[in-house]
């Protein structure tokens, strides 16, 4: 369990720097680091207590941190 909790945190910042270094976001490296890590620990938490998700723990984390990307930030602007 403890080493597909650190695959989480590991694809779910590889997703934030991608994802701010090829211009889908323009939130700031740090910024989308952070709301892809919170995503991907709100799926994988999800996941251990309802079982809700995909049978990979990978593929959990790509789909949560792409999801919190495109949720969070357009949730704050106006």
């Amino acid at each position: 369990m403890m080493l597909a909790l650190f695959g989480t945190v590991v694809i779910a910042g590889i997703i934030g720097y991608a994802a701010e270094r090829s211009g889908f976001t323009q939130n700031g490296v740090i910024q989308s680091i952070i709301i892809c890590v919170g995503g991907a620990f709100l799926f994988f938490f999800l996941r251990l207590m309802f079982g809700i998700g995909f049978n990979a723990p990978g593929w959990n984390a790509v789909v949560s941190s792409i999801g919190a990307l495109i949720i969070v930030p357009f949730h704050w602007r106006r």
